[in-house]
């Protein structure tokens, strides 16, 4: 079996566990979404472990009156993983599977939190409600800044926002005044296995996993010693 039948196939398998007690309506969606992201893997855009939550958090919007698209283009050089509308309002979620590229394998945690804190802050702006997904198995170390909301964030962890994301991503450089503006409001866990997505305050999420000494906020090196 081919990389590609094999793609499909666990597509299938999970669109008919996704669907067996679902509405018409809604398996309708899931299954245009499901052809949507062969489609997309016959051109090598996407791959399977982050195609699946994908596929599970948008019945969880499909369910709750969302017209949902995944793989999403917002602007030239933005593509969101799942935009979702209704009425007026409208919601992105980034999935996070935790991959680390191995140019980044002696700072695996600092490159993390660099990248999720660069999607929050350029995606959100898109946004009326910008979540994070991640499977039950990773916990997401982003700056904890970001989960206060704007009015409760101060200058100096601006900054060191900004020298973190600048320290990995400066293509375009992110601005103060976007990292001023930026806000994450919710974290879904996508259970895969069970098809299920619970749904977590970001302030909570981060304070439970700091206080547990899972996750820190994690600074470049020059911004510590500092």
């Amino acid at each position: 079996m081919s990389n590609r039948q094999k793609f499909e196939q666990d597509l299938t398998v999970l669109l008919s566990r996704l669907t067996e007690d679902s509405e018409k309506e809604v398996a309708d969606s899931l299954k245009t979404l499901k052809d949507w992201l062969v489609k997309l893997q016959k051109e090598n855009v996407v791959k399977i472990n982050h195609s699946v939550m994908e596929l599970v958090c948008a019945k969880h919007f499909i369910q709750k009156g969302y017209s949902v698209q995944i793989e999403y283009q917002l602007n030239e050089l933005l593509t969101c993983d799942l935009y979702a509308i209704k009425g007026l309002g409208n919601a992105i979620v980034e999935i996070e599977t935790g991959f680390i590229p191995p140019e980044n394998a002696l700072a695996p945690l600092t490159y993390t939190s660099a990248r999720l804190a660069s999607k929050i802050i350029r995606y959100s702006s898109f946004a009326g409600k910008f979540a994070l997904g991640v499977p039950p198995h990773y916990i997401l170390p982003f700056p904890s800044a970001l989960a206060k909301p704007p009015r409760n964030r101060a200058v100096w962890e601006i900054l060191q926002i900004k020298n973190l994301v600048d320290a990995y991503y400066q293509k375009p450089p992110v601005t103060l005044e976007e990292i001023r503006n930026a806000r994450i409001q919710e974290i879904y866990i996508i259970d895969v296995d069970r098809a299920k997505v619970q749904e977590i305050d970001p302030e909570a999420y981060l304070k439970r996993a700091m206080q547990k000494g899972i996750v820190y906020d994690y600074l470049p090196r020059e911004i510590k010693e500092s």
